[in-house]
């Protein structure tokens, strides 16, 4: 029954965000600001964890894979089917969930606790609408982008990998790049990202503005953001392969 009443809570959160709106211009405004934390604060991050992951599964590849009968093109297509439609949405939105996840739920637990937001409510103004929603539009928004990047900084460091780590010719690897290549596993890929987005970005700003008590509290509700974020990404992750892709299972 708990769990019934926070979901009931979460879904009437968010039907809120989109009664009573703040003037336009100043809407905008704020879904730029959060593109800028959300989008270009994640860079670096995605950046690093993407080149080591494509190395990472590249050497684990080469060091499994020796049976003689397999072409060395196979690790290029390999790389880039696992990075591409599993790795760099979901590990890159856990990661997600862990940086800006944290970062919302904390931020909006202190205004909660500080009673900023309340002073917002009382003035008139929809804290849904101004404070939740351009945190989720910025997320849903720039997620996608942050995943086009790991995907091409992944595959691009499972290169570099084969070139100076493992005995596999990059030849050979950009050969399996282009081997059998389905442009609807990009679909996929983007279809998790703007769901991951929406679930991390949601979950986080639910939990931070549902925050009471002290700091103590604060803290309370971003561990409780990114555990249950983490744990709806892989719900999530399930799902979507089963319908996207599990038609012919």
């Amino acid at each position: 029954m708990l769990m019934v009443k926070e979901l009931g809570e979460y879904l009437l959160f968010l039907a809120a965000m989109f009664e009573n709106p703040v003037p336009f211009r100043m809407f905008l405004s704020r879904v730029s600001k959060e593109c800028m934390q959300v989008g270009v604060d994640s860079l670096f991050i995605v950046c690093v964890i993407s080149i080591f992951m494509g190395g990472a599964t590249c050497i684990q590849l080469v060091s499994q894979l020796d049976n003689p009968l397999l072409e060395k093109s196979f690790i290029g297509l390999a790389v880039r089917n696992m990075t591409v439609s599993e790795l760099a949405p979901t590990v890159i939105g856990i990661v997600f969930a862990g940086k800006i996840g944290s970062s919302m739920a904390s931020e909006l637990g202190s205004m909660r606790i500080s009673e900023q937001i309340d002073a917002l409510e009382i003035m008139g103004v929809n804290a849904n609408n101004y404070l939740v929603l351009p945190k989720i539009l910025a997320s849903v928004f720039m997620y996608p982008l942050l995943i086009i990047i790991a995907m091409f900084l992944s595959i691009y460091g499972g290169f570099l990998t084969c070139k100076f780590l493992t005995s596999v010719p990059p030849q050979a690897y950009i050969e399996g790049l282009r081997k059998m290549f389905d442009p609807y596993v990009i679909h996929v890929a983007l279809y998790k990202a703007l769901v991951y987005g929406w679930l991390t970005s949601s979950i986080a700003c639910y939990k931070g503005s549902h925050t009471r008590g002290g700091a103590l509290n604060v803290g309370k509700s971003s561990t409780d953001a990114v555990t249950n974020s983490c744990i709806a990404i892989l719900i999530a992750d399930v799902l979507l392969v089963y319908v996207l892709l599990g038609s012919g299972i």
